[in-house]
């Protein structure tokens, strides 16, 4: 039993091979693709090219909320599932099957229906949406909930977000430079060379947009079931490898009991809010190509110029975060970027759209020269947008710390359920980028349809980009920092909680209840008394 029970306690995590850490974290680039495709593009979609209106923005919303609602049903669902390809790999087929045919029928098709048949372009608008939003959830509900099973160890689980991040550079970043260019094809101009149509109000745009983010998307989803392949099995399930039966209304009191999940909700959602709406192509549409006057020059540089601040902050947070646990990695590097985010709100205040001295400048496709002011800009939004990004999807191997501390507190391992719980709280704050994004424009700017880089400067759209770029993402960073000051997984809890589970593991394997071993494993201490 000694020897056993030192196995647990030094040699019993369950780690991953370097292929697996590289290859299932872009299922997070798979659902990305989307995130560009659908949750960026489908107002201005709906708006300019469906002419729906604001309907298309309220929609976002409304599906956004219903992505929401399912994602705890079909975590129930996925804790329930044990088939011969596995529990994860059945959904992130299926999810991305379902959404390659409805975001093909959503762009492709919808633009046929004749505008003397508006009733059925609401129509259709709305259901093909809904289903995308099923597809959705089945995929994205498989990045957080296969963690579990990929590797429990506290030096390897933040490798997870740089790889993560980087699956969602190939899926999103690509996606992000490639549509802009794409675009600059089909935007049409007067005579006197003046921009009248953006590309974005084409529906030919969104014709050749598809099938390469379709494309994107499924190889790199291949690429992540072979990542998760190996780990997709039941001796990988928890404590004991039992499927857990949970009931709707157990949501809450789980919910309830595990503190440190409430509050990465609150982190997690001031994060994907923040990231949500500053990266919104409506409104860097509106900063770079009205307040500042010049889309096509800018929007690319400052894009790229966002990846390569992050990558030192990427190295810094995963070194941050094995030698000090998450918690600390994410709360200082947040704290950071609401710091340079400050200089940031002062320099877009300052700006003027009739004085190139306060306005960004690049000699890059019609631009002018570097001026004082796009040093300025580029060090505080560089450093500030680097920190953050490097720390945007930081919650989401947090989620499974949460869903082993589950398994510590209360045997169960139900990581479908602990993941859609925590997207649940996360899609409801996120629900309302679009819907403000609208709001905002029409409050400050009186505009009832979305900008785009053809409409002109206004003091009020000025007012609506700095509110959304800025202050908005600040005040979400400021809630993450406050939620995590009450964060309890720290590094050295979780490799005591690990400790813990693999010696239960061990017992459970050796004949014990898991009562039992529940009852005889509660902390390290009891651990290493069997060493």
């Amino acid at each position: 039993m000694a020897n056993t029970n030192t196995s647990a306690a030094n040699n019993g995590l369950n780690r991953a091979k370097l292929y697996q850490l590289v290859l299932f974290p872009l299922n997070n680039g798979a659902t990305n693709v989307y995130f560009v495709l659908i949750l960026s593009y489908v107002a201005q979609f709906g708006s300019s090219v469906l002419k729906l209106g604001i309907y298309a923005s309220l929609m976002v919303t409304i599906m956004r909320v219903f992505d929401a609602i399912t994602d705890p049903i079909i975590g129930a669902l996925m804790d329930r599932t044990s088939t011969k390809i596995g529990k994860f790999r059945p959904f992130m087929i299926l999810g991305s099957a379902v959404m390659a045919v409805s975001v093909f029928c959503l762009y492709c098709l919808t633009p046929l229906i004749p505008e003397s048949a508006m009733w059925l372009r609401y129509v259709l608008f709305t259901l093909v949406y809904a289903v995308w939003v099923i597809g959705y959830t089945f995929q994205t509900s498989c990045t957080r909930a296969g963690q579990t099973v990929l590797t429990n160890d506290p030096n390897q689980r933040p490798m997870f977000t740089i790889f993560n991040t980087v699956g969602s550079m190939l899926g999103m970043g690509v996606m992000q430079m490639l549509i802009p260019m794409i675009k600059n094809n089909y935007n049409l101009y007067n005579e006197a060379g003046e921009l009248i149509t953006s590309g974005y109000a084409r529906p030919e745009l969104y014709r050749i947009i598809t099938p390469i983010g379709i494309a994107v998307s499924v190889a790199l989803t291949i690429l992540a079931i072979i990542g998760i392949a190996e780990k997709d099995r039941p001796e990988y399930y928890g404590i004991g490898g039992t499927q857990e039966k949970v009931k709707v209304s157990e949501y809450v009191a789980i919910i309830k009991q595990n503190k440190p999940m409430q509050r990465l909700m609150v982190a997690g959602a001031g994060c994907k809010l923040a990231l949500a709406i500053a990266t919104n192509t409506t409104v860097l549409l509106a900063l770079y190509g009205i307040v500042m006057g010049n889309y096509d020059s800018l929007y690319l540089p400052m894009m790229i110029l966002g990846y390569v601040f992050a990558v030192p902050f990427f190295l810094l947070s995963v070194r941050t975060s094995q030698k000090l646990g998450q918690k600390a990695s994410l709360t200082r590097y947040v704290a950071v970027a609401l710091i340079c985010y400050v200089g940031v709100l002062a320099l877009l205040l300052v700006s003027n759209h009739t004085n190139p001295a306060v306005m960004l400048s690049f000699p890059y496709n019609g631009g002018g020269s570097i001026n004082l002011y796009t040093i300025l800009f580029i060090l505080c939004f560089g450093i500030g947008y680097g920190a953050y990004y490097a720390t945007a999807d930081m919650p989401i191997p947090m989620v499974a710390d949460c869903s082993d501390y589950e398994t510590y507190r209360s045997g169960k391992y139900i990581p479908g359920i602990m993941g859609t719980l925590f997207s649940l709280v996360d899609k409801l704050v996120s629900s309302l980028a679009q819907t403000l994004v609208a709001m905002l424009f029409l409050l400050f700017a009186g505009l009832h349809e979305l900008p785009t880089d053809a409409t002109p400067y206004s003091g009020g759209i000025k007012v609506a980009v700095i509110v959304m770029f800025c202050v908005i993402p600040m005040l979400a960073w400021i809630a993450t920092l406050w939620a995590m000051k009450g964060y309890s997984l720290t590094g050295a809890k979780m490799k005591e909680i690990q400790a813990v589970n693999g010696a239960r593991k061990q017992a459970i394997a050796s004949g014990m209840t898991l009562e039992q071993a529940m009852e005889r494993y509660k902390t390290l201490e009891d651990v290493g008394k069997e060493a």
